[in-house]
This record gives C-alpha cells, sequence and structure tokens, in this order.
C-alpha cells in the first residue's frame, strides 16, 4: 500500500517492522531554505530497508516513509515535547544536525505554524498507518509486535557521551513489551559476543515505541538503535559494507524470528 508520504508492506505474522528515519527526500519548495550539508540529509538511518530485506521473507510488515526526518522526525511527540529530558534533542522539525550545527539557512527554520502543517501533512498519515496495522495485527493474531528499526553513528559527543554498544534495545524500561518478550531479545544478543549490546541504555525507546506500546492491550513494542559500524562505514561518503553487513545479518535475522516465533503468555 502506497501513499504520498509512506509504503505499507503488510506481512502474514504479527510482526510490523517501523522504519521512520529511512526518508531521503525534501520537498523541492522546501530545499532551498537547508544549507548545502542539511540536502545530505547525513542523519538519515542509511540501509535499513536493504539491511532488513530478510524481514519480508519471514512473513514480517514493513513500514517506511520517503520523506527525510529534516523534514518531520516521525519518532518524536506531535507537540514537541522533548524525548529525553536533561540531554540535547533534535527537535520534532529538527533545526540542528547531530553533531549540533544549524541545518537550516540564517532565518529559514519552520516557525509553530508550519510545524503544525508538516504534522498534518508528513506526521499524522505515518501515524496513522502505523495505529491502523498495529489494530488489525492484533485482530488477526491475538496480538501485535512492533519493531522499530534504527541506525546511528557510534560516536555523537552532542548527543551522548562515547561510544554506543552495536546494539541498543529499547522497551521504555521494560513498559512497552511483556517481560518474557524483553528477556528473550535480550537473549539472542547475549549469545553473540561479536556484538556488544545494553538494554534501556542512552536509547530507551523514541515516541512510535512509547506510544503504542501497550502490553496490556496487545501491543508489544521495541526499539533498536543499532551503531552504524555494524553494518556500513561511518564516514562520508555513507557506504554501505558488504563484510559487515553479511556478517551481522544473522544475528537480526535471529532477533526477527524471535519475534515472530514469541506468544503472550
Amino acid at each position: 500500500m502506497t501513499a504520498h508520504t509512506h509504503t505499507l508492506h503488510r506481512g502474514t505474522t504479527p510482526l510490523l517492522i517501523s522504519m521512520p528515519h529511512v526518508g531521503t527526500q525534501v520537498p523541492v519548495a522546501l530545499a532551498p531554505r537547508y544549507t548545502p550539508r542539511a540536502l545530505e540529509v547525513e542523519d538519515t538511518d542509511w540501509f535499513l530497508e536493504r539491511l532488513y530485506a530478510f524481514a519480508g521473507e519471514l512473513g514480517a510488515g514493513l513500514l517506511v516513509p520517503r520523506f527525510s526526518r529534516y523534514v518531520i522526525d516521525l519518532n518524536r511527540p506531535s507537540d514537541n515535547r522533548p524525548m529525553y529530558a536533561g540531554r540535547n534533542n533534535t527537535e520534532l522539525c529538527p533545526t540542528r544536525h547531530f553533531t549540533g550545527d544549524a541545518i537550516y539557512r540564517e532565518g529559514q527554520a519552520p516557525g509553530d505554524a508550519e510545524v503544525r502543517q508538516r504534522v498534518a501533512t508528513y506526521w499524522q498519515p505515518y501515524h496513522d498507518a502505523l495505529a491502523a496495522e498495529c489494530t488489525r495485527l492484533r485482530g488477526l493474531h491475538g496480538h501485535c509486535l512492533l519493531f522499530d528499526a534504527h541506525s546511528i553513528k557510534s560516536e555523537l559527543p552532542w548527543l551522548f557521551e562515547g561510544t554506543l554498544p552495536h546494539m541498543n534495545l529499547g522497551t521504555v524500561e521494560g513498559t512497552s513489551c511483556a517481560a518474557s518478550l524483553r528477556d528473550v531479545l535480550a537473549g539472542v544478543f547475549a549469545a553473540h559476543a561479536d556484538y556488544s549490546h545494553v538494554v534501556d541504555g542512552r536509547f530507551k525507546g523514541g515516541q512510535i515505541t512509547r506510544q503504542y506500546g501497550r502490553p496490556a492491550d496487545g501491543v508489544h513494542a521495541v526499539q533498536l538503535e543499532m551503531s552504524w559500524r555494524a553494518y556500513m562505514d561511518e564516514t562520508p561518503p555513507y557506504r554501505w559494507h558488504e563484510a559487515r553487513a553479511a556478517a551481522v545479518t544473522p544475528l537480526l535475522r535471529r532477533l526477527v524470528q524471535a519475534m515472530i516465533d514469541w506468544r503472550p503468555r
């Protein structure tokens, strides 16, 4: 199912994979307001559709946006509340790169009225599709699993200290999914010593995990923030790394299969 803002590939299992930051398009009318650097959309979650291509074969659904997070961040609250209090955050309509540098030319950042318009044009259709698909899957299977897939550069001092583990699983401190699912997924990572991991560390889950993860209502949501070094080059031009991607794919496949196989108690 294709819309102006996103594409939904329906699967045959209870699992839906959302990839809210893989979009790279910037509307032509907005482009002149961004800096040349911003038009390179460097903070994209690069290549995730390619990396998780196997998931469709396993029966997972996929929800993929078209537009860059620099237009609007689909994983932020529509009222622009900070996700992580007391830390540097990028906004609903970001004005800074993950390095803290400006995205817009002088005086060109959107005001409140334009932010509301972008919510209606880009944010709301994605979330409407996400909510409807979660409801459909829960009706068909008795429960829904929502996997919010992300990736990020391993070191970004403006956002966090030090180097991220390869795999950063977020369950909003165990509130967005059943404890048994959290344990199963943590066990998948623990069994693969080649990749460091943490559960509910720096990235505990963004708006999508927090909004839709309602275990008591049959919707179990988790977020994975994966470091780029697991599968790609971390310096421009950002390139797919064939050997790294091939090495990490079996782990991701086991993770996705574990979600599909899991059942609520």
